[in-house]
C-alpha cells in the first residue's frame, strides 16, 4: 500500500473528525472521550500558529491517519505535544512511520527541541508505536481522570529532535 503525507488543510477536518470519532467510539486507545466535530478540529488547528498537522492518505486519497504537534502547555514553546491517529484496522501499514517522518522534519524546522507523548498505559499499540519511533520513557501520570470519569494511567515518553 502506498501512503503519502501532506500538511492537513481545513478541508480535511471533516474526514479527520469522522475517523477520530470511530476511534473514540471503539475506546481503549485515546484519552479523548467525547465525539469531535469538524469545527472542533478546525478550532484546534487554528488555535496556535505553532501547531503542525499532517494527514496520511492511500493512493486513492482516502484518509488513513493524522498526527499533530502543538506547544506543550507546561513544558513550553519548544516542546511539542504529539497526538497520532490511524484508521481502525489499518495499523502496521507504515501510516504512523510516514506521519512521524513528516512531523519530525516540520518540528525541527519550527524550532521544537523535543516531542512529548502521553500514552494511556493500557494502549499497547500506542506504546509500541512511540517506542518504535525512538521515544524514551521519562515518567508517568497515575490516576488520570478522563472526561467520562474513567481513570487510567499514562506513560510519558520523549523524543529529542
Amino acid at each position: 500500500m502506498t501512503i503519502t503525507t501532506r500538511r492537513a488543510a481545513p478541508l480535511d477536518a471533516r474526514q479527520m473528525a469522522e475517523m477520530l470519532n470511530e476511534i473514540i467510539e471503539a475506546g481503549g486507545t485515546t484519552a479523548i472521550t467525547d465525539p469531535v466535530s469538524r469545527e472542533d478540529l478546525l478550532s484546534r488547528m487554528e488555535a496556535d500558529p505553532r501547531s503542525i498537522w499532517h494527514v496520511a492518505e492511500d493512493a486513492a486519497g482516502t484518509l488513513m491517519g493524522f498526527q499533530w504537534i502543538e506547544p506543550h502547555l507546561e513544558h513550553g514553546e519548544t516542546v511539542g505535544q504529539i497526538a497520532t491517529f490511524s484508521r481502525i484496522g489499518k495499523t502496521g501499514l507504515g501510516i504512523g512511520s510516514k506521519l512521524f517522518e513528516a512531523t519530525t522534519r516540520a518540528a525541527r524546522a519550527a524550532g521544537y527541541t523535543w516531542i512529548n507523548a502521553e500514552i494511556r498505559a493500557d494502549n499497547e499499540g500506542g506504546l509500541i508505536y512511540y517506542q518504535s519511533r525512538g521515544f524514551e520513557d521519562y515518567g508517568a501520570i497515575r490516576g488520570y481522570v478522563m472526561a467520562n470519569g474513567q481513570v487510567v494511567d499514562k506513560v510519558l515518553k520523549r523524543y529529542d529532535l
